[in-house]
C-alpha cells in the first residue's frame, strides 16, 4: 500500500502564508507526478499546482505568483508554500501522487486525507 499523509494547515490571517507538507509511505518504486488540489465548501475539487519528477511545474491561475511547490524525491515528500492568503484560499488541501510500486499492481493513484486551510480574521 502507498499512503500519503499531509501537515501544515490550520488558520492563517489574511495576506499570511503557510505550507504543506505531504509524505508518501509504503512500497514506492517511483512517484513521477505529485500535486496539491483543494475543494472549498460547495465547490468541486481543483488542482492548486503540480510537479512531476523532472521539476516541471503547473500552477492555477488562482494562486499563481503566490505559490510555490517543491519536492524531494528521494524523501518522497512534496511542499507547497503559500504566501499572500486570501479568504477564498480557504479549503480542504489535498496531496495527490501518481507512480509505481515495488509490488503488483504496479500503478497507483493516491489521495491524502486532506488538511482544511482557513484563511480568516
Amino acid at each position: 500500500q502507498v499512503q500519503l499523509v499531509e501537515s501544515g494547515g490550520g488558520l492563517v490571517p489574511p495576506g499570511g502564508s503557510l505550507r504543506l507538507s505531504c509524505a508518501a509511505y509504503g512500497t514506492i518504486l517511483s512517484i513521477s507526478d505529485m500535486a496539491w488540489y483543494r475543494q472549498a465548501p460547495g465547490k468541486e475539487r481543483e488542482l492548486v499546482a503540480s510537479i512531476s519528477i523532472g521539476g516541471s511545474t503547473i500552477y492555477s491561475d488562482s494562486v499563481k505568483g503566490r505559490a510555490t511547490i517543491s519536492r524531494d524525491s528521494p524523501k518522497n515528500t512534496v511542499n507547497l508554500q503559500m504566501n499572500s492568503l486570501k479568504p477564498e484560499d480557504t479549503a480542504v488541501y489535498y496531496c495527490f501522487a501518481t507512480g509505481q510500486r515495488t509490488i503488483q499492481p504496479r500503478d497507483f493513484d493516491v489521495w491524502g486525507q486532506g488538511t482544511l486551510v482557513t484563511v480568516s480574521s
